[in-house]
């Protein structure tokens, strides 16, 4: 059995259910384990306290792990099980990602991950089926619905226009606190909007662009002007509104954020262009032959606004 943890925010929990239909697509069994969102302390681990959001998407299906199916692969954390994995690694089912592509957790036939999984490769032949199957909910909200309903018809009567709709995320909140910034900052720099910006341009020949951001503040004292929409009023559990209406975008100009990758990667627009920072996080290496091979069909664009590859 393959048992997948489920933890962080919405868009890193997308890329482990992911994950989980692309292992049931290769016949094996699959199970989520969905406990990180109970247990005391875990979510001291990430950026900010997250919840289960997997379950606001209508059509979502999983298997859920049982405790003791968790204990039989990762055993009872004992000092015998601790001894007998450091003397036999064989044993030990728990794989923990530490790279950017971990292709041995295909061979596997028991195992415990625990990652990110937010390379498009790992998955990318199950993003098609995913989107079919997965549907966002209707905000409760009336006002936010209608908003949301008036914005996405007003990007049908652009598109009838003969104009393009490109989102664009800019993710700074929790980016911006010391802890945060040497990991996640300086990627997103004003270059690379920029130059992201003027690819779009170079491929759509009228574009509007569509501002969603955490400091809407920020947003609209740097971009102003009428070619730029701001979408300020999806906010809390509506906050996978936001997800929506990326994807009923032209094209996505992403942040180092997995929300906005999944805003690109529902996007159904066989056409659509999407871009994202050459890393993720400043630790990483990046060797642009290898990015391409894993983030196939997206444009790369580096802090200092050069495209990658």
């Amino acid at each position: 059995m393959i048992i997948i943890e489920v933890m962080g925010g919405l868009g890193n929990q997308l890329q482990q259910y992911a994950l989980y239909e692309k292992m049931k697509s290769l016949g094996k069994e699959a199970k989520l384990d969905i406990s990180w969102f109970t247990q005391a302390g875990r979510q001291s681990q990430v950026l900010a306290k997250r919840k289960l959001e997997l379950d606001y998407f209508a059509g979502m299906q999983y298997d859920k792990c049982t405790p003791q199916e968790k204990e039989e692969l990762l055993g009872s954390g004992g000092l015998w099980q601790k001894a007998r994995k450091k003397l036999m690694p064989s044993y030990n089912r728990h794989f923990m990602e530490n790279g950017m592509y971990h292709p041995e957790i295909f061979e596997k036939k028991n195992a415990y991950l625990t990652g990110f999984w937010a390379c498009e490769k790992y998955y990318a032949d199950v993003l098609s089926s995913i989107r079919e199957k997965l549907n966002f909910p209707d905000s409760k909200n009336a006002e936010v619905r209608r908003k949301n309903e008036e914005l996405l018809k007003e990007i049908q009567e652009f598109r009838k226009q003969r104009g393009h709709v490109v989102s664009i995320h800019i993710r700074r909140g929790d980016y911006l606190d010391k802890e945060n910034a040497s990991m996640f900052g300086g990627i997103c720099t004003d270059a690379y909007y920029q130059a992201a910006m003027e690819k779009m341009k170079k491929e759509y020949d009228k574009v509007r662009f569509l501002m969603f951001s955490d400091d809407i503040p920020y947003v609209r004292e740097h971009y102003q002007g009428e070619e730029f929409l701001v979408a300020d009023w999806n906010t809390g559990e509506d906050s996978i509104q936001d997800m929506r209406l990326m994807s009923a975008c032209d094209g996505n100009i992403c942040a180092n954020s997995t929300f906005s990758f999944w805003g690109a990667r529902f996007n159904k627009n066989e056409q659509k262009k999407m871009i994202r920072p050459a890393k993720h996080k400043n630790s990483q290496v990046i060797i642009p032959e290898v990015m391409k091979d894993l983030w196939s069909g997206w444009i790369l664009i580096d802090e200092n606004g050069k495209e990658v590859g």
